[in-house]
């Protein structure tokens, strides 16, 4: 029987009850370690990381926690080959698939160290100045954000095993706030193992970071007032989170990032000539295939100009039909798997789902699998459909199928002579997604590109911007920097994370000290919140 991985709850490695759930390669089917949360004292593990992970964080300055980031940083950059062989066993993933979640979870710890150490040797930060509250200035309130006395429950999803923990531990463990992490149950492995490796290096003190592995039951029955908990999944789940008593009696925080149809438009200046149009045809390529489109801000609605379409459709089969698919141990794949089986079942339902109104205009399963054998790998070939009537649709608006899918679809160019933007059918129909994560617009303008960002701003919690003057420079479409805000409103959940220095706000409580101007003055355990 294979290996069972231990939970690291209340200062100690526990083993679940049962058999547990077995994590398979989705590639081959291998069987390659158990997971079981059976058992576990839930209510000790939840008041331990309150009260000894807890104390001890917030004991610590947000330079002394910085740099046990930075200690995190350089121990998984070490180990690093380890993680990348766990990936491709479990995930099914490319080595540069493997990369985005691997790498990019170490950048965004190595972000937030440098961040912690500018605050400095405090333990609380001032939300701007002090303003009098009397007319003689004696009598003045300062604003100020001290850390949460409670613990952070991470209930994560499955394609980031490793970004998933470290993008929401980094900004929890520098506001001096334990961390419980539940990573999804198919791919635990990775993120089990970067804790183990974390909690046997010592860097953090007890209780400070733990990791359940298996079912969620009952987790939510610990959270208390003032925790908080982080959700990353479906609609679906998110909608019972929230009817939970933790929130709605209680008043816990709760951030949610889920469904999400995010869009990239090909502005009306962006002909097939220009070099607009082939930055548009790359991203939506790449946001395809990378992870096999399991990304939470892969493109699934690319809206073009109605004259472009069929040079558009041209153009992205033609990219498609050079992504090699199968085994990612085979130098030739660009494209491995999806996490599992049961993921290969619900992309095919999901492919169903979509003929129903759409044209399929490449389906890049004609070609065979390499190194890997179709009855059992979890791998999908790239399917690009097209809506020639969007506005009719429904599914295209509100199906997302979370693999290496996209649609295409034309919108009607506006006359600007009118004052309106070329490009307002597209803004509405990507405002048809309800609230989405990203959306990207590529155009030859530059200033054309920041008033139409502007227009997608109220539905998108990121709009990533391109022209040909930033195609050596931007980061990508589906790519999550730490800088930046990641959440969106609406259906995507009404969450945010990251974003800087505004990623402390969760686990941070704002209150306002009215006091003589002696006392706010002699606050000298603060420094100001820089900007973020």
């Amino acid at each position: 029987m294979t290996e069972l991985l231990k939970n690291y709850v209340a200062g100690q490695w526990v083993a679940g009850g049962g058999e547990g759930v077995t994590l398979s390669d989705p590639i081959t089917g291998e069987a390659l370690v158990r997971v079981s949360s059976q058992g576990l004292d839930l209510n000790h593990a939840f008041g331990f990381a309150r009260e000894q992970g807890g104390t001890a964080l917030r004991a610590m300055t947000y330079a002394q926690r910085a740099a046990s980031l930075a200690g995190i940083v350089k121990l998984l950059q070490a180990k690093r080959d380890d993680y990348y062989a766990i990936a491709t066993a479990n995930s099914g993933t490319t080595r540069n698939d493997s990369a985005v979640d691997i790498d990019g979870g170490i950048f965004t710890l190595s972000y937030y160290a440098k961040l912690g150490a500018s605050l400095g040797d405090v333990h609380a930060l001032r939300d701007g100045n002090a303003a009098s509250l009397s007319k003689d200035q004696s009598f003045s309130v300062q604003h100020v954000f001290t850390a949460t006395r409670g613990v952070a429950l991470f209930i994560n999803a499955f394609n980031f095993p490793s970004w998933g923990l470290w993008e929401k531990a980094a900004p929890a463990l520098l506001s001096g706030v334990p961390v419980i992490i539940k990573p999804a149950t198919a791919t635990a492995w990775l993120t089990q193992r970067m804790v183990a490796d974390v909690v046997d290096a010592g860097i953090l003190p007890p209780g400070a970071l733990s990791v359940i592995c298996g079912s969620s039951a009952g987790l939510l029955d610990q959270i208390q007032a003032f925790d908080v908990v982080s959700f990353t999944g479906s609609a679906e789940t998110a909608a019972t989170l929230r009817g939970h008593p933790a929130f709605v009696e209680h008043g816990a925080r709760l951030n949610v990032e889920a469904d999400s149809l995010n869009s990239a438009i090909l502005c009306s200046d962006a002909t097939p000539d220009t070099p607009a149009f082939e930055l548009f045809i790359k991203e939506v390529v790449r946001e395809m295939t990378v992870k096999s489109g399991q990304k939470c801000t892969a493109i699934r609605r690319a809206f073009v100009p109605e004259a472009s379409l069929e040079a558009v459709l041209d153009a992205l089969k033609a990219k498609l039909a050079k992504i090699a698919v199968g085994n990612p141990r085979n130098e030739t794949v660009r494209m491995g798997s999806l996490v599992s089986r049961e993921q290969y079942e619900n992309v095919l339902a999901g492919i169903a789902a979509l003929r129903e109104e759409a044209v399929l205009a490449y389906d890049g399963s004609a070609a065979p699998l390499i190194d890997a054998d179709a009855t059992i790998a979890a791998c999908i070939a790239p399917h690009l459909f097209v809506v020639n009537d969007p506005d009719s649709a429904t599914l295209l608006h509100d199906v997302e199928v979370f693999g290496p899918v996209a649609t295409v679809a034309p919108y009607r160019v506006t006359n600007a002579a009118n004052g309106a933007l070329p490009e307002a059918h597209a803004v509405a129909l990507a405002r048809r997604g309800q609230g989405s994560l990203v959306a990207s617009i590529y155009s030859n303008d530059d200033a054309h590109l920041g008033k139409l960002a502007l227009e997608l701003a109220d539905s998108h919690g990121r709009v990533h911007a391109i022209s040909p003057a930033v195609q050596q420079s931007q980061t990508g479409h589906g790519n999550v920097m730490p800088m930046s805000l990641h959440g969106g409103p609406g259906r995507a959940g009404g969450g945010e994370e990251l974003g800087g220095l505004r990623a402390l706000g969760f686990y941070h409580r704002r209150s306002a000290v009215q006091a003589s101007s002696a006392a706010i003055d002699a606050l000298t355990q603060t420094t100001h919140l820089p900007a973020a």
